[in-house]
């Protein structure tokens, strides 16, 4: 089931478009990509889901129904531009947001030990926030953001300006939620976090949507058709090209040779795998799909040229 439904959405701002008959869908218990370059309609999009905002047109449906302020209770929502209050103290911060999210004090209390123990930061709670560092600050509000256990959960580039350190825990608690049933929206500009926790995505660039579905599929669609294979005992040496296959580079090394080949339109993997077992011992043979991120270029790109 959907949990959420996004239904020919259109928003407006005076003369601007910031979406324009937007429409895709986010399957409960997943990591949901929401991507797009500066100015595509992404704000806009999160607001509407949020509440913030109302769209002009279209409708967003959320667990099979037309989405309403009550639901933003089932919801958390981490925000790009960070909001805690520096002079208050870390502990008696977070207690306060809890609360507003509707939780019992003893509750809260017993919620907000459990994260601050499993990310090792229970010194912090006597602290102002004025005395943590952006990454510590950003630990704090993610916190706050999912002390409610919501359903939905919403994050706006949760990685900036976290260390390589810092961004794995962050991704790997991003990994534990989903599968405990939380469906996460992931909106950021870093295409390696949307390779390795992503399983959908949508790609919106000026208003419009230009791509969406499951991201191996999206991968699937875009490869060229081309093999990292490397070989042993050379029986023969490998032409450049045959009537199946040619190849783009090759490097010989003793009796190794690595190469990158390109096959011809039509042709199986497994008539090129033949071959290359009749030339020598074959130790890899690995197909190559595109980064998410040379899709993304690639995508918008022609999007551009499409309305020049």
């Amino acid at each position: 089931m959907n949990i959420i439904e996004v239904d020919n959405i259109t928003k407006r701002y005076s003369s601007h478009v910031a979406l324009n008959n937007v429409s895709f869908s986010i399957h409960r218990g997943s990591v949901f990509g929401l991507l797009g370059p500066n100015g595509a309609g992404k704000t806009s999009l999160l607001r509407i889901l949020n509440q913030i905002t109302l769209p002009d047109e279209g409708q967003v449906l959320f667990n099979g129904k037309p989405i309403c302020s009550n639901d933003v209770e089932t919801i958390g929502y981490l925000p790009e531009e960070r909001g805690l209050y520096k002079k208050m103290e870390v502990g008696e911060q977070a207690l306060y947001l809890a609360r507003l999210k509707g939780l019992k004090k003893e509750v809260a209390l017993e919620r907000l030990h459990y994260w601050f123990r499993k990310f090792e930061i229970e010194s912090w709670w006597n602290k102002k926030v004025e005395e943590l560092s952006k990454g510590m600050q950003q630990k704090v509000q993610f916190i706050t953001t999912v002390i409610h256990e919501p359903q939905l959960l919403i994050l706006d580039e949760p990685f900036s300006g976290f260390d390589p350190i810092n961004t794995n825990i962050i991704k790997n608690e991003v990994i534990q939620l989903k599968n405990n049933g939380t469906t996460v929206i992931l909106s950021t500009h870093n295409m390696t976090s949307v390779e390795e926790i992503c399983d959908d995505i949508v790609l919106i660039n000026n208003a419009h949507k230009v791509l969406d579905g499951n991201l191996l599929s999206i991968k699937e669609q875009f490869k060229k058709n081309q093999f990292e294979i490397e070989l042993r005992n050379l029986a023969e040496e490998i032409p450049n090209e045959s009537d199946d296959y040619y190849v783009i580079s090759k490097k010989v090394s003793q009796n190794t040779c690595k190469l990158l080949v390109q096959l011809k339109e039509g042709v199986s993997s497994n008539v090129l795998l033949e071959k290359m077992f009749q030339m020598g011992s074959v130790i890899k043979f690995n197909e190559i799909f595109p980064l998410m991120n040379e899709i993304f270029i690639q995508v918008v790109n022609q999007n551009i040229k499409e309305n020049e």
